[in-house]
């Protein structure tokens, strides 16, 4: 029987899609919305707390169990944004302690950085999150019909009511009805409030829905109504009088914003008229237009901007009225390789070029190494380089180093990640080579290539950041030549894990009968020996184990292996990370002739052939190369291990 097809057909999914907005339908009175919201009050949240809530939602599930990590919160925004969790953590901080209705909800949040560090797609994921978490029952939003301004509902319930309904419901209420609705309340409703029809919203920056987006442009041709709505000129001929609401269309970018949030571009640009406005939303949460009292108005305003203009902002006296009323958030350049890489693949998986085109193993890494050292402030202290720097911001063990000095490197440093190559002018680089005549597979080389071609196009590098970016792509390949060797002698280990697990054991034996001062038996004789010093010491030097700290070393193995013992795990060559490392250099070591003889080898024979054609099927099957990357590896390393 022939295998069912599971593909809907597009009628299908239209009639799915149609279901789906129908579901997002409701509409009743105020009354009917009022037990709504009375079992279950979130639905009238201020737009900081509904912002705060889908942030903070994909971790809701610890919350009761009172295991909320340090991670969670990220949660909301970890599939866009790496390497940047100190920023997101201060942009959490802000929306918690506004959504508890503090004081800095009635500031403008303001983002700033430099350009290709993630500012706009902070921004972007708030936008789009909440048009999809409104569409969902926990974020549901509900609004006066026919309100331009999607108010909440519980505007209709009068002053006087307000303290009643918060002391027997619980209902906090802020906020007054906007002049639509007052004239509706009495002219089409009769003065009943109860009957005052209700409706379920969805936000939507197309719809012009909880979502405003304002990009100021020539000042002698932008009009402040832009932001705040303009007269009616359809209806004004027939009603007469300006001050009518119904003359009035409140479908400025700060009025369909309500109840969300409104992305002022280039906020520190904007013309003085327009100041005023968003003082007076984010002081008192109101707007002024011309023809009417003040309107209140419930929304998170967020900008984003670039040092420089940051810089010219704050250096303005004019402006001190605007910078006491904004927070603003550093969105640096992200300083760690591994998370760069995942920015790198996360671009280039949206681009069709790579669908044909293979992208060797670490060609990213490297790529992403020379990026975050351009970021990276030169260390002050004489025993970290710029490279090891990198390493241990990283997590990565550098010997000699703990955690606390990483603390300490970035407490020395004034602007770090403030200044360096964007990913943008990476990824435009490796674009370039991937769009090469007749590419198949790219490696670590041809990025740094890619990367080094590109500084006489860039506009923003001068001469003296171009001898530094050459350094810094010098140091990449050497770190590059030590990954490939790497690679290329550890596919040369035919039982590369057998190998390592007997050496393992060999120094596991001999390091307890050292440090237990007993003697070693022989297997086959039976004859006591003393521990083999120069098995152990052959080990300990390939990671700079002095002959001092040899006894602390062993002791610290021995104290790894007993508390393995005691959770009842077995201890592996790979579980202590130091001793790993010196068992993979052992075998490389002793192994490096072979390696140096096969790959360097113009002609090779038929054993050498062989060994070369078993190790690029190796590299292809276990570490995610192509035969030509393989091939490509295999010369490489050839031509470092001849030199």
């Amino acid at each position: 029987m022939a295998e069912q097809n599971n593909t809907m057909s597009l009628t299908e999914l239209l009639e799915a899609h149609r279901r789906e907005r129908e579901r997002l339908v409701w509409e009743g009175t105020f009354r009917e919305y009022f037990e709504l919201v009375t079992a279950n009050p979130r639905l009238s949240s201020l737009s900081h707390a509904r912002i705060c809530d889908m942030i903070l939602a994909p971790g809701m599930e610890k919350i009761a169990e009172g295991t909320r990590d340090e991670v969670t919160r990220y949660n909301f925004f970890s599939d866009e944004l790496y390497g940047i969790e100190e920023s997101i953590a201060r942009i959490v901080e802000y929306f918690k302690s506004a959504a508890q209705r503090l004081e800095v909800r009635k500031r403008i949040l303001l983002l700033m950085g430099p350009v290709g560090g993630g500012k706009s797609t902070i921004v972007t994921m708030l936008k789009r999150g909440l048009e999809e978490w409104t569409r969902n029952e926990v974020g549901a939003v509900y609004g006066i019909r026919d309100c331009p301004m999607h108010e909440e509902p519980l505007h209709l319930i009068p002053h006087e009511l307000r303290p009643e309904i918060q002391k027997h419901y619980g209902l906090y209420i802020e906020g007054e009805l906007c002049p639509q609705c007052r004239y509706n309340l009495e002219h089409t409703y009769g003065g009943r409030h109860e009957d005052v029809m209700v409706k379920r919203i969805v936000f939507s920056e197309k719809d012009r829905i909880g979502i405003g987006t304002f990009a100021p442009s020539d000042p002698k041709s932008q009009d402040i109504t832009e932001l705040t709505g303009s007269i009616d000129l359809s209806t004004i001929g027939e009603i007469g009088v300006e001050s009518d609401p119904r003359a009035y269309r409140f479908d400025g970018e700060l009025n369909i914003a309500n109840r969300g949030m409104m992305e002022f571009i280039e906020i520190l640009k904007v013309d003085e008229k327009f100041l005023y406005s968003l003082l007076t939303l984010s002081q008192e949460q109101n707007i002024k237009t011309g023809r009417f009292a003040l309107i209140y108005a419930d929304e998170v305003i967020m900008s984003h901007t670039n040092e420089n203009e940051y810089n010219a902002f704050v250096g303005n006296r004019k402006s001190e009225a605007l910078q006491d009323r904004i927070i603003m958030i550093k969105v640096p350049y992200n300083l760690k390789v591994t998370q760069e890489e995942r920015i790198y693949d996360k671009l280039l998986k949206q681009s069709q070029a790579l669908r044909n085109i293979h992208i060797a193993p670490n060609t990213l890494k490297v790529a992403a190494m020379f990026a975050v050292m351009t970021r990276l402030e030169d260390p002050k202290k004489a025993s970290v380089d710029i490279v090891k720097k990198m390493k241990l911001y990283d997590g990565e063990d550098v010997e000699g180093f703990k955690s606390k000095d990483v603390r300490e490197l970035k407490e020395d440093t004034v602007r770090e990640g403030m200044d360096g190559i964007s990913p943008r002018y990476i990824i435009n680089r490796l674009s370039n080579a991937l769009v090469r005549d007749n590419i198949t597979c790219i490696n670590p080389i041809d990025a740094l290539r890619a990367i080094k071609d590109g500084f006489d196009q860039h506009t923003g590098i001068n001469a003296e950041e171009r001898e530094r970016y050459l350094n810094l792509i010098a140091a990449a390949r050497r770190e590059y030549d030590t990954i490939a060797k790497t690679e290329v002698q550890r596919a040369f280990v035919y039982s590369f894990e057998e190998m390592a697990r007997n050496m393992c054991n060999a120094y596991l034996d001999n390091v307890e009968a050292y440090c237990n001062k007993e003697k070693m038996k022989d297997p086959i004789t039976e004859e006591e020996l003393e521990p083999d010093e120069r098995l152990m010491r052959s080990i300990e030097e390939q990671i700079g184990i002095s002959e001092n700290a040899k006894n602390t070393f062993r002791q610290e193995i021995l104290i790894r292996i007993s508390s393995y013992s005691r959770k009842g795990k077995q201890f592996e060559y790979n579980s202590h990370e130091r001793l790993k490392e010196a068992i993979e250099k052992k075998i490389f070591a002793d192994l490096k002739d072979v390696v140096k003889i096969t790959t360097s080898t113009k002609t090779p024979d038929a054993d050498q052939l062989r060994r070369i054609n078993e190790v690029v099927d190796r590299l292809v099957k276990d570490h995610g190369y192509c035969p030509v990357c393989a091939n490509e590896l295999l010369s490489y390393v050839g031509t470092l291990l001849s030199r």
